[in-house]
Formats: C-alpha cells, sequence, structure tokens
C-alpha cells in the first residue's frame, strides 16, 4: 500500500508541476500568435498515449512516460526532433518567424511559471497547514543543542541572534539550508556574545537533528515491537511528561534520565489523548526504550500567526533559499566536493525518499512547491534541449543580431540529449537498484 501512496503523490505532483510549466510555454506562444501544435502532459514517446483530444489546431493529451512534458511549437526545433516543417519557408504563425525577444519570453514562462506556483504553494502552506511560527525573540531560555549541534560549538541554552549577518525571522530559519551549507553564526551565551564557524560541509548532516526549543515536547511517533516500549504499553502519539517523576522539558532531559537508569525500570508518565497514564518498563543497557521520537514545540513556546504578507514574504525567501542552494550543490557536485551518486534522484528516487509512503496533505503540497522551485533552477541550465539552452542561444541572437541556423540548433539538440540521457538513465537505475538492495 505504501507503494502505491508514493507512486500517487509522485505522478499527481508531476502532473501539477508539468501542467503549470508547459501552460505558460503554451500561453505565451499565444499572446504573440504561435501555432500550437501539442500541449502534452508526460511524454507520449513512441507515438503511445493514455489519451488525447484536438481542439482547434492543438492537440492535447496526456503520455505514458512521466518524465516531463512539452508543447509542440510550428517552426521550433525541440525534444520532438520534427524538422519536416523546417524545409520550407517560415510561415508568419511559427516559432522561429517571430523576433528574438518574443521567442525568449516563450522559453522563460515555464520557468516563471514554476516560480509562480512555488511561491502560492509555500503561501498558502504556511497559511493553512503550519498557520504559526515561533519567532527567536520568544524563545527566553534559548535552544536546545542536539548532538550535531554541539559538534560545531553550540550549546544548550545559546541564544542564536544572526545567522551570516541576519536576524532569523522564524526559529525554523535557525536550522535551515542557509545553517547547513556553512557560515557565521551569532549567538549569546550566559550573558557574552559569541561567534560560531559553520563548516560548509554541514549539508551533509542536514537529516540529523541539529536544534530545537529548549522547551519541547518529546513525542513517540512509532515503537519497535519487540522492545521495551512496544512490550510495555507506549503508543504513537504519546507525549512523555516525567521519568520516575521528574519533569521532562526536552529531549535532554529525557536521555539524562534513561541514562541513569540504564538496566533498570523506570516509571513513565506520558499524556495520551488528553489523559495521563504512567507506564513501568525497563531500560536497556544502551539506554533506550526503542521508540521514534517527534519534536513538538509550538504547543509549549509562544507562537505568532502567518498573515498573507508574512507568508509570501517567508514563502520568497524559501524559494530563493531552494534555488540559491540546488545551484551550490551542483556547484558541489562538479568540483569533487559531493558524490552525484549520493545526491542526484530520478522520479523513483523523489517518490520513495521524498514524497514517502504516507499521504499527508501539508507535506505533499510544501514537497510539491520544493519541487516546483528546483525544477525552474533545472530548467534554467544553459544545456540544449532545456529551457535555458533555447534562452542562451536566444540572448546571443539577441546581443549579435545573428540568428543561429536550423541545422545548429538540430545538432545542439542531439547534444544536449547525450548529456541528460544518461544522467537520468544512471539515476533511474540507482534508485531503482537502492530501492531493493539499499543504499549504495
Amino acid at each position: 500500500m505504501g507503494g502505491i501512496t508514493m507512486v500517487a503523490q509522485l505522478l499527481l505532483g508531476l502532473s501539477i508541476l508539468v501542467f503549470i510549466h508547459e501552460l505558460g510555454h503554451f500561453l505565451a506562444a499565444k499572446l504573440f500568435n504561435m501555432r500550437v501544435d501539442k500541449f502534452f502532459i508526460f511524454f507520449d514517446a513512441g507515438g503511445k498515449k493514455l489519451w488525447s483530444q484536438k481542439v482547434g489546431e492543438t492537440e492535447y493529451g496526456i503520455g505514458w512516460l512521466p518524465l516531463g512534458g512539452y508543447v509542440k511549437i510550428a517552426g521550433m526545433v525541440d525534444e520532438s526532433m520534427d524538422t519536416e516543417a523546417l524545409k520550407e519557408p517560415p510561415k508568419d504563425y511559427e516559432f522561429r518567424s517571430k523576433p528574438a525577444w518574443q521567442r525568449f519570453i516563450v522559453m522563460i514562462a515555464g520557468i516563471v511559471m514554476n516560480v509562480i506556483l512555488g511561491l502560492i504553494i509555500f503561501t498558502f502552506f504556511f497559511m493553512y497547514f503550519e498557520k504559526e511560527y515561533v519567532a527567536p525573540k520568544d524563545l527566553k531560555e534559548g535552544i536546545y543543542a542536539f548532538e550535531l549541534a554541539e559538534q560545531i560549538g553550540l550549546k544548550t541554552g545559546d541564544k542564536i541572534l544572526r545567522i551570516n549577518g541576519k536576524e532569523p525571522g522564524r526559529f525554523k530559519d535557525m536550522k535551515s539550508m542557509g545553517v547547513f551549507f556553512g557560515g557565521d553564526l551569532e549567538v549569546e551565551r550566559n550573558g557574552q556574545k559569541l561567534m560560531i564557524e559553520v563548516p560548509d560541509t554541514l549539508f551533509r548532516s542536514a537529516r540529523t537533528d541539529f536544534i530545537a526549543p529548549y522547551r519541547h515536547d518529546v513525542q513517540v511517533i512509532g515503537v519497535a515491537p519487540d522492545s521495551p516500549a512496544g512490550a510495555f504499553g507506549l503508543k504513537g502519539g504519546d507525549i512523555f511528561r516525567s521519568i520516575n517523576g521528574n519533569e521532562i522539558k526536552n529531549f535532554g532531559d529525557l536521555k539524562q534520565q534513561l541514562q541513569a537508569n540504564r538496566g533498570g525500570l523506570v516509571k513513565v508518565g506520558v499524556e495520551r489523548e488528553e489523559t495521563t497514564a504512567e507506564l513501568e518498563m525497563p531500560v536497556t543497557y544502551e539506554a533506550k526504550l526503542g521508540f521514534g521520537p517527534k519534536y513538538d514545540y509550538k504547543g509549549i513556546n509562544p507562537t505568532t500567526a502567518y498573515t498573507w504578507g508574512s507568508a509570501a514574504k517567508f514563502g520568497a525567501v524559501e524559494g530563493w533559499e531552494w534555488i540559491y542552494y540546488n545551484a551550490l550543490g551542483l556547484y558541489y557536485m562538479m568540483s569533487g566536493k559531493v558524490n552525484p551518486a549520493k545526491s542526484i534522484q530520478s522520479p523513483v528516487g523523489i517518490a520513495r525518499n521524498v514524497y514517502g509512503p504516507v499521504w499527508e496533505w501539508g507535506r505533499f503540497w510544501y514537497i510539491t512547491g520544493i519541487l516546483s522551485f528546483i525544477l525552474a533552477f533545472m530548467n534554467i541550465l544553459p544545456i540544449p534541449a532545456l529551457d535555458g539552452g533555447h534562452m542562451m542561444f536566444l540572448m546571443f541572437e539577441m546581443i549579435t543580431g545573428k540568428q543561429l541556423s536550423d541545422n545548429f540548433l538540430e545538432k545542439s539538440t542531439i547534444v544536449g540529449f547525450l548529456i541528460l540521457m544518461p544522467l537520468m538513465i544512471f539515476a533511474i537505475g540507482k534508485d531503482i537498484y537502492e530501492a531493493i538492495f539499499g543504499p549504495i
């Protein structure tokens, strides 16, 4: 069932992203009176399609290969490699007969639409799913530093004042990509201000617990059936309130109590569905109970409600970060700082590792928003066959006044495919291998 959920989320997410991207090209082409022959979500490779309907001069359809989509504009050298019409003189409704600036707008329109879509999704996500945030000024007791944060010099109780010279607007900004990709943190510790340098390799540990507000609930999200937690009644959704009568204010308190009682019995006080329960269970010699934790802090710390203005502002900031740090990540791969085999993902990997086996609408929309910004970035890369490649050639034409030949455009498109296809085949093969045999 989890596999079906992963595939369903991927297909819905890709359908939305591809439709909006291609709609940008379509609307811009129509604006400049270009004829659009096809509008397809997913590729109809080999001429096979799931559905199609011709309306006026355009065939609308859904292909069977979910690796993208396309709008076929008359007189344009594109991924279809249909160049028969190019043997005749240009018609006034063709792409090639229009001024370079109009063709440039048609090519960039898909990218712009993905940026707009990502901003809209993020804004609505903050307003209707996240709803509120914890402002740094409301963290009177500072942060709780997990092991990763301690490794770079942070300590529990620190107050983070600035990240790379800027005041963070929300607590979540303190553990954003702007931190994980390196920089400087200005913190206040025991009334003294000091600087902490964050290594630019921290992003490799981005999925590891980093920081939390000092006061936060430790909630159970799952228990191992053969563990003390599973055998003695701990359930998903339980919130730790005490161990042997000692209050649990954060994960550190819980960890300290378990370490003090390793190999012994403890009385665990939990909050469960607005009631309380006390469970007695053994602690392993590794100081564990056998549960998966979730750190919830919004119910404890003062929160600020998002407004449409603040949601749009934070959405724009996060969107820019996803574009900027993906560009930085690509640079790291090209420079050898990051292993591409561990970074490149195909739709298979996105379904498995990003969307995941559980359908939760807030998570679905947030990930789809992220992918919309990433799709905009990937398409602006100056690689032939991508929008960025077309834009690069059009910029050359606008600067020099010389139009590149159709023959050159055909050959450059082939070169683009020779660059992209091996990467896609590698990514799909790697993700299928990892799904069967585990991480490489």
